[in-house]
């Protein structure tokens, strides 16, 4: 699948993907920016894609910068339909709140701060109706089917085993 990608700033990068087999794409900050605890900012990318129809760009963390800091991608995934064709953002919260210091995470131009995925969309035909077909779960939503844990005695970690 080819993609256009349109570069809106001179210290904009092209993604690409790290390795044969990656699913998604490093996205690059282009300005210094400081996103203080409790802050939540917008990205820029200095990038426009012109996605395929019955696609989207899905933005999705990048799990180092999940596990290493306290940034987070506000919505993620963040969604850029087929049809945008402006410059695609990404916002982030500093969710560092417990912290005594108020310093900030400090992002640099060039930073991989996302990666996106071109992911297929479905859509729907909604149609209304009085009633929906009966299901074992039912209503039951948020921890309703249970919060099971097992421990794991080697590192003593706590598993949760629903889905």
């Amino acid at each position: 699948m080819k993609v256009k990608i349109k570069k809106l700033h001179s210290d904009a990068i092209i993604p690409k993907y790290q390795t044969s087999g990656s699913a998604g794409f490093d996205i690059h900050a282009i300005q210094h920016t400081e996103v203080y605890p409790g802050e939540t900012k917008i990205l820029k990318t200095g990038l426009s894609f012109e996605i395929p129809e019955g696609y989207e760009l899905q933005i999705v963390p990048r799990s180092g910068v999940s596990v290493k800091t306290k940034l987070r991608i506000s919505n993620s995934p963040g969604t850029v339909d087929s049809d945008f064709r402006g410059e695609v953002g990404i916002i982030v919260d500093n969710v560092d709140f417990h912290s005594d210091k108020r310093v900030p995470y400090i992002i640099k131009v060039g930073d991989r701060i996302a990666q996106g995925k071109i992911t297929p969309v479905v859509q729907a035909t909604f149609i209304e109706v009085n009633d929906l077909e009966e299901t074992e779960r039912g209503e039951g939503g948020f921890g309703s089917t249970g919060l099971n844990y097992v421990t794991n005695s080697t590192a003593n970690v706590k598993i949760n085993t629903n889905s």
